[in-house]
């Protein structure tokens, strides 16, 4: 398979933060990784390769290198979840004993129409009492389950002019005819391999079954989730195949950026500045920690808008950004993405030497654009942070669109990031 072929085979394969996660440990257990417990007492060697979950959701790996002497941390962060909706705890509703429903609220900010008459279903993770206390399981009913319906345009003239939906109303899915008698809780204790009985709670959450496809001739690639799980995979590939030499290469995926990153497993956690400290523990270098992150940087990796065919007029004059013509540094004077001058000409330096193009985004100055983890996650650990991207369409959308060649060139640009021997001594840089 190719890069892109193997980027929608990822993604198939998370529906859902946990599945992620779940999808990136096996990737690393195959190449050589140890699982590391929080809650248990870290034993690290230099030239080892280790991982770390929290809440099965968010991740953290690292590389060592030989010697930990003047050492800095290589980052690049993205994040694993992706804007749809969660089932809520008593999800389970009748409409006038013909139909079941699934009560569910939005997750994120997502393009509401787009999960619309398109085959959907469950996924997330399930706790079980056992014998010996209660068990997380992710579960997946990997077919097609669900569907919202859409009215059709004869009983609500509106759909196409004046169409305000109502998540509460219009966009719960129907999983079944008749009287529930049961049926969903079943059905997902028999994918978690347990009585519905013993089924304590739930994260469980729609994602949309369409396949992700290849098109326009090999220069499109559209899937769920590549918001931003494109940025996740290419920067995992590129993690995995990079060598430490004087720094620690760390590679970061953190939940729950569409609502905030404000959780334990968030970017607005503990969770980075945890894991860096403990390394630093480790080697009796936490006294230098401080010094250690001014030599470090964190590449913060999101996805950016295209512009867009229909409506051109919605990108900046100047800083226009296209799918399958590089990697987009992205900018704002407010600070809702943390790339500066400084950080900025190092990343574009290493894309350089990897021959990869750059382009850049600000958003118009009369519109407000979202944010990202970088400027987030610099609040726990103040580290020299810069914003990038790859150009795509309908970010937030159900099924979305970028362009096959940016793929590769994020693994190019990523690899030779994370392989590249630059120094940061204050202001000055040292590019070997």
């Amino acid at each position: 398979m190719n890069i892109n072929e193997q980027l929608i085979h990822f993604i198939e394969q998370s529906p859902t933060a946990f599945h992620a996660v779940q999808t990136m440990k096996d990737q690393l257990l195959a190449n050589g990784f140890q699982q590391l417990k929080e809650g248990l007492e870290w034993k690290l060697e230099t030239n080892r390769k280790y991982f770390v979950i929290r809440n099965q959701s968010s991740i953290i790996a690292f590389t060592l290198p030989e010697t930990m002497n003047q050492v800095s941390f290589r980052m690049v962060a993205s994040h694993s979840d992706s804007p749809t909706f969660k089932l809520k705890t008593k999800a389970v509703m009748e409409q006038e004993n013909h139909y079941v429903k699934l009560n569910t609220e939005a997750y994120g900010g997502m393009i509401m129409n787009t999960w619309m008459d398109r085959p959907l279903s469950v996924a997330g993770r399930v706790l079980v009492r056992t014998d010996k206390g209660i068990e997380s399981r992710l579960v997946n009913v990997d077919k097609d389950f669900c569907l919202i319906p859409n009215m059709s345009i004869h009983q609500n003239r509106n759909a196409n002019s004046e169409m305000k939906y109502n998540p509460q109303v219009d966009l719960l899915p129907v999983c079944g005819y008749g009287k529930d008698d049961g049926s969903f809780m079943k059905e997902v204790a028999a994918v978690a391999g347990c009585e519905k009985e013993e089924i304590l709670n739930y994260d469980l959450y729609l994602y949309n079954r369409q396949k992700g496809t290849i098109w326009g001739n090999g220069q499109y690639v559209s899937c769920s989730q590549l918001d931003d799980l494109q940025c996740a995979y290419t920067s995992l590939v590129s993690f995995m195949q990079s060598t430490s030499k004087d720094h620690i290469n760390v590679f970061c995926c953190f939940d729950n950026e569409e609502v905030g990153s404000g959780t334990r497993q968030g970017a607005d956690s503990s969770f980075l500045s945890d894991a860096l400290l403990r390394i630093c523990r480790s080697f009796d270098i936490e006294n230098d920690f401080e010094a250690i992150c001014a030599r470090s940087m964190i590449v913060s990796a999101d996805n950016a808008h295209a512009v867009h065919p229909n409506h051109p007029e919605r990108a900046d004059p100047t800083n226009r950004v296209y799918m399958n013509e590089g990697i987009v540094v992205k900018f704002c004077a407010n600070q809702s993405y943390a790339s500066d001058a400084l950080s900025s000409a190092i990343f574009m330096e290493c894309c350089k030497k990897a021959n990869v193009p750059v382009q850049t985004f600000t958003n118009r100055s009369d519109t407000r654009g979202g944010a990202t983890l970088g400027n987030i996650s610099i609040r726990h650990v103040s580290i020299m942070t810069v914003d990038i991207g790859l150009a795509q369409w309908a970010m937030h959308s159900s099924y979305e669109t970028a362009g096959c060649k940016d793929t590769e060139y994020m693994v190019q640009a990523l690899t030779e990031y994370y392989n590249g021997s630059f120094q940061l001594l204050d202001e000055q840089i040292i590019m070997e």
